[in-house]
């Protein structure tokens, strides 16, 4: 299983330097390698190394396995820019944004992170603490001995495991590392007690199937806060404005992301404590097939259930649970005590009131046991594939 680990990059004021000249020799190539393979139709990475390396390199002054790096970092760019337009994420074939997005090079910009892998960038790291060294190449030549600091616990993880493609970041003045290591995946231990059903949702970020609930009202007080200052910042339009703006452009998401790992991480303990699987929704697709009115939007747009989806994945992966996923048509609809399906059973967002048995609880706890039980058929389905129900051709 892929890791990433991030520590922070300590350089001197002249290694600061070294680092954002390269930085940006390497986006500039990038930037011109783009237009040079837009232009000319050239996207396979053997096909723009054979034509484009000797010219990039002069060019430049990159050296030979740097030049490599940017080679594949705007490869990877246009097939990951292709793969969206085939899943059609810039809109239907010969629409404006789509057009516009077909016929425009990628640029990056001046500071975007740049892959670096062995042969530029070595690790001294020692035996125990939450510090080491770098060593690694710039324009400027070979920069020695520049200080790292980490967690302990990442510091221990990137001396325990062979340390892959390492991306160089700088962020709001901060230096970063991103290594990428790899991590043994710990077997799955069979859910011998079912399944913990999660419903996830905006009022209430995650309901279990045990009934416990996690509240989204702080997070939601906090974004509705942040979004009224944003709009006074902007509106003053001066200079210090602007400056607090930039300084507080990602405080939102960091909080956010705190409270996704906080719950992802009970939800696994605790299935991991009472040997059950995880249960999860498919919400795929989500913001295209919802239609809401414009106040909802920012708050349907803001949700991080894609994230505390990727959290929960690889956490469960890291603990050995399974995690499935499940259809979540109708499971906010359906009780969970006779299996009804009426949309008038759910009266309000919390209340749940079957009309055919008149089994009364709280609306995502409900959802939550629905999704439980989805998950026990699904894996019975994944463990028995003769079992699981064949459709007819339509």
């Amino acid at each position: 299983m892929k890791q990433v680990v991030p520590v922070r990059l300590l350089p001197t004021p002249e290694q600061a330097l070294a680092l954002a000249d390269t930085l940006h020799a390497c986006n500039a190539a990038a930037s011109w390698l783009s237009e040079q393979m837009h232009t000319e139709r050239v996207l396979r990475k053997f096909d723009v190394q054979k034509r484009f390396y000797t010219q990039l390199r002069e060019r430049f002054g990159l050296a030979a396995q740097p030049a490599i790096r940017v080679i594949g970092k705007t490869v990877d760019a246009y097939s990951t820019l292709n793969a969206n337009l085939r899943a059609g994420s810039y809109g239907l074939p010969g629409s404006g944004r789509r057009r516009t997005v077909e016929n425009t090079p990628i640029v990056f910009r001046l500071r975007a992170g740049q892959p670096f892998d062995a042969r530029c960038l070595s690790w001294q790291l020692g035996d125990a603490g939450h510090e080491g060294t770098v060593s690694i190449w710039t324009t400027a030549g070979r920069l020695r001995n520049v200080r790292i600091v980490g967690s302990r616990a990442h510091i221990a993880l990137l001396r325990s495991r062979p340390i892959g493609e390492t991306d160089l970041l700088h962020r709001d003045g901060v230096w970063l590392l991103h290594a990428v290591i790899d991590t043994p995946v710990t077997p799955q231990r069979e859910p011998v007690n079912g399944f913990l059903g999660v419903d996830l949702g905006v009022v209430n970020i995650a309901t279990t199937s045990d009934g416990d609930r996690r509240c989204g009202l702080r997070l939601n007080r906090y974004r509705k806060r942040q979004l009224r200052l944003r709009k006074r910042l902007q509106a003053k339009k001066t200079s210090s404005a602007r400056r607090l703006l930039k300084k507080r452009r990602r405080k939102e998401a960091r909080f956010a992301t705190d409270v996704n790992h906080q719950i992802s991480k009970s939800i696994v303990a605790e299935a991991e404590r009472t040997g059950r699987g995880i249960a999860i929704e498919d919400l795929g697709g989500i913001r295209a097939r919802v239609r809401l009115r414009k106040p909802q939007r920012a708050m349907l747009h803001s949700w991080a259930f894609a994230q505390l989806g990727r959290l929960l994945t690889y956490k469960a992966q890291r603990a050995g649970v399974v995690l499935v996923q499940v259809d979540a048509a109708y499971t906010s609809q359906t009780c969970h005590v006779c299996g009804h399906v009426d949309k008038r059973n759910r009266r309000s967002q919390a209340a749940f009131h079957c009309g055919r048995c008149d089994f009364v609880g709280h609306a995502d706890h409900n959802a939550a046991l629905n999704i439980a039980a989805r998950g026990v058929k699904c894996w019975g389905e994944v463990m028995r594939p003769d079992a699981a129900p064949i459709l007819a051709a339509s």
